[in-house]
């Protein structure tokens, strides 16, 4: 995929503590799941099963809004092998709704649907094709209604409404019950900077809907206990957030509801909603019976929301020197039919939208929609991808208007350490951008037409087109492009994040053993590898177990808002430190009289033995824990937000930032409108990195799903029936590994001294900037004001 640098700037603190435990922090180790996974070995929730178990499914409504007049499910019942049907009226609880924030959106459509692929009823049979058959024997008399696509007929006068009577905490300040939540920023004078303006360019852009594309489906297993009630395997991003949504819709306490965390196969923000989790448990309590539940790849695309598309109208002015003057900008995000995680979407989307520059003047207005789309959450970059790809064609179109180099333009106005946020949020931590515009632009240029210097042996896949043999070279025009942009970490707007970690150290066989005890979900991230890499830094230890990740244990918060490292791994590394402080309090009262060390010296525990800081070896860890285990459990919280001010947009929202940097070249063939993206090199300051391989791996993948919603990935839903026509890898596209360019990688290692070890957040910066760096070169090469993404060759070739 590319080579990659590491830089430490000289005299750059990093927080790390001075530990040499082999496997520990800053080493490349090998994740414990990567060679399962890759040789097919690994366990995934869709590979679950119970003796006796049942299979369940759900019928899906066929229409985009619309009163259901009425159900009949008795043919349904009368197969053989069907064991339940469940509409509406069987739920069992008072509560009947469901959300991450707002609770809008039901278990089963409530006498109305609000989108194509709303759940209707739920089946279980003991095969799958039997519940299949069931489910398409039930039948469903619709009253269809008006629909609600689009800015416009959500806020009409007379738009019909998504949701009646709203009684959410965002209702009191949004103009139009259609509007799930708004957010302004307001700060300075625009009306008086536009005067200082020489130049001023506007832009209207169009960000299209895109899917997280996880490869594994959703998927999980419900068992009914013997108290009542339920254990639940599943695959998701926040196991805890789960169970505060499904306990109350199936009249549980808490407690009867035991998760525990099954083989996530990928989720980039799909997985943080409900999908089968609740259908599972009705079923399985229902029957008294195992039930499992698996998502075709149809189902999929409606089983879980996706990134939303924005309208974003932005006005940016400059003088003739360079320096920005003022910004005014607009963001209509499309929540689709129920409210997900789009209030804190439009507050990233808003805080973000001026990008890594310093702006003193602006005019900010972001806000979500209802509508009888597809409902749209979370995903990787949460908001602040769709501004990203807005500000940074404006700040090429201002170079452009003013003569200067885009590079040398940004940098001349990047924000650094001790800028003001247009929130009013000082910047307390490194901000290299200006370093990492100037490292990506420093990087040698891949050759020219490197099919020609092939000789005969040209390898088509290295043209426009690939495999399909298309071109030969007519009509290719290189392009270059480049982008910078900047994401929050951690959940923001005063919201109590918080991780738990339980630590517990022993001797097992003679030897001191660590477990470490999350309910982090692992999705792909190496949350795992690094518990085990603190673990050893912290303890000494050469052996870490990982305990499953269940709800026996407190919160680890959502794996999302690239959180996980700093805030869990904060847990982890807290608790060690409080077990190891444990350990030396047994060995001071142990061997405290036989050695005036463990009275005055700094000790430290490396390779399973309690030494000084000078390197004299105390005594074995082993032989100090004898027959105890020290076994705790501690939560670790980051420096408190506080949520954006309703009228004027500011306040301390965010707990940290970061960057990344990207330069794309490109290669398209003008008359078939055809992209080759042959490189995409970055750069990305991550603070500390705890293991590179995970970190390089990481920023290679993000890269890559910014190419995708660049050039190829987009749910297409039709304007006129609200409903979603490319539900499939056929029809929806993401790259291949032919599509994937080099990606070179040049890592930072600038520190914030708020974090542990010094780290930042940082799998979710590179979708941000790769996209429009893509853009950017496609216009180099073409000329053309490309203002949607994603870019389609009809639209290259002018023959949309």
């Amino acid at each position: 995929m590319g080579q990659n640098t590491r830089t430490v700037p000289a005299g750059t603190p990093t927080n790390v503590t001075q530990k040499h435990n082999k496997g520990g922090i800053g080493e490349s180790i090998l994740r414990p799941d990567g060679t399962l996974k890759v040789t097919g070995e690994f366990a995934y929730s869709s590979d679950m099963w119970h003796e006796d178990m049942l299979w369940g499914q759900t019928l899906r409504s066929t229409v985009a809004h619309a009163e259901i007049v009425s159900i009949d499910v008795s043919e349904a019942l009368a197969m053989p092998g069907v064991y339940a049907v469940l509409t509406y009226d069987d739920l069992p609880a008072e509560m009947k709704n469901y959300g991450l924030e707002i609770q809008d959106t039901p278990v089963l459509a409530d006498g109305r649907v609000r989108h194509h692929g709303e759940p209707v009823a739920l089946v279980a049979a003991d095969h799958p094709e039997t519940a299949r058959r069931a489910a398409a024997k039930i039948k469903i008399d619709y009253r269809e209604l008006p629909l609600v696509t689009d800015e416009a007929s959500a806020l009409a006068a007379d738009a019909p409404l998504i949701h009646e009577n709203r009684d959410d905490h965002h209702i009191g300040h949004v103009p139009h019950p259609n509007i799930v939540h708004r957010q302004p920023i307001i700060r300075g004078n625009v009306e008086e900077a536009r005067k200082r303006a020489d130049v001023i360019v506007e832009g209207e852009y169009t960000f299209g809907m895109q899917d997280q594309a996880f490869l594994g489906p959703e998927s999980g297993l419900a068992v009914p206990s013997e108290d009542g009630g339920v254990e639940l395997y599943v695959a998701t991003q926040w196991l805890h957030s789960d169970l505060k949504q499904i306990a109350p819709v199936l009249g549980l306490p808490e407690e009867k509801v035991r998760m525990t965390l099954s083989g996530v196969g990928g989720a980039f923000g799909g997985r943080e909603d409900i999908s089968m989790q609740i259908h599972a448990c009705l079923l399985a309590l229902a029957t008294n019976k195992p039930v499992k539940i698996v998502y075709n790849r149809f189902e999929s695309f409606f089983g879980h929301v996706h990134r939303h598309p924005a309208k974003l109208y932005y006005e940016h002015g400059a003088t003739k020197d360079g320096k920005l003057t003022h910004m005014k900008c607009k963001i209509v995000l499309d929540g689709g039919a129920y409210a997900s995680a789009s209030p804190a979407v439009v507050g990233n989307a808003s805080s973000l939208s001026v990008g890594p520059y310093v702006l003193e003047d602006v005019d900010i207005e972001a806000i979500a929609l209802y509508t009888n789309n597809p409902p749209c959450g979370a995903m990787r970059g949460f908001g602040a991808v769709q501004a990203c790809f807005a500000y940074e064609a404006q700040m090429d179109k201002l170079a452009a208007k003013l003569g200067m180099d885009p590079v040398e333009f940004r940098q001349l106005n990047a924000m650094e350490q001790g800028t003001i946020m247009p929130t009013g949020q000082v910047v307390d931590a490194p901000a290299p951008v200006a370093e990492l515009l100037r490292r990506v632009k420093a990087r040698p240029l891949p050759p020219e037409r490197q099919w020609e210097s092939a000789g005969e042996s040209a390898d088509v896949r290295a043209l426009p087109g690939g495999l399909s043999n298309t071109t030969h070279g007519e009509g290719v025009v290189r392009g270059v492009g480049y982008a910078v942009g900047i994401k929050n970490v951690g959940f923001s707007e005063g919201f109590d994040d918080y991780s738990t970690a339980r630590v517990r150290l022993e001797v097992i066989n003679g030897e001191p053993v660590a477990m470490v005890h999350t309910a982090m979900a692992e999705v792909g991230q190496g949350g795992i590898t690094v518990h085990t890499q603190i673990a050893r830094t912290e303890l000494g230890v050469t052996q870490v177990t990982i305990h499953p990740a269940d709800t026996q244990v407190g919160s680890a918060g959502s794996t999302s808002a690239s959180r996980q490292t700093y805030m869990t791994g904060g847990a982890v590394k807290n608790t060690c430190e409080a077990v190891r402080e444990a350990l030396l309090e047994i060995g001071r009262r142990k061997n405290g009289s036989y050695h005036p060390a463990w009275a005055t010296a700094e000790l430290l525990l490396e390779g399973g033995k309690v030494v000084t800081d000078g390197g004299e070896v105390l005594a074995d860890i082993a032989d100090i824990l004898g027959d105890e285990a020290i076994d705790l459990e501690l939560e670790f919280r980051h420096a408190p937000t506080e949520p954006f001010d309703l009228v004027t947009g500011q306040g301390n929202g965010h707990v940290q930032y970061t960057f990344a940097a990207h330069r794309a070249v490109v290669e398209v063939d003008t008359e078939l409108g055809l992209v080759k993206v042959v490189e995409l090199a970055t750069a990305q300051d991550v603070g500390k990195a705890l293991n590179m391989l995970s970190v390089v791996g990481q920023i290679q993948g993000g890269t890559t799903q910014g190419l995708g919603v660049a050039i190829m990935e987009e749910i297409i839903v039709d304007p006129k029936t609200a409903k979603v026509r490319n539900p499939s890898f056929t029809d929806y596209l993401i790259p291949t590994i032919l599509d994937t360019p080099t990606i070179p990688v040049d890592v930072l290692e600038l520190a914030d001294p708020k974090a542990p070890y010094g780290l930042r957040g940082m799998g979710e910066a590179p979708t941000l900037s790769s996209t429009p760096a893509v853009i950017a070169a496609i216009r180099q090469a073409t000329g053309l004001e490309i203002d949607k993404t994603p870019i389609r060759p009809e639209a290259l070739t002018g023959t949309l």
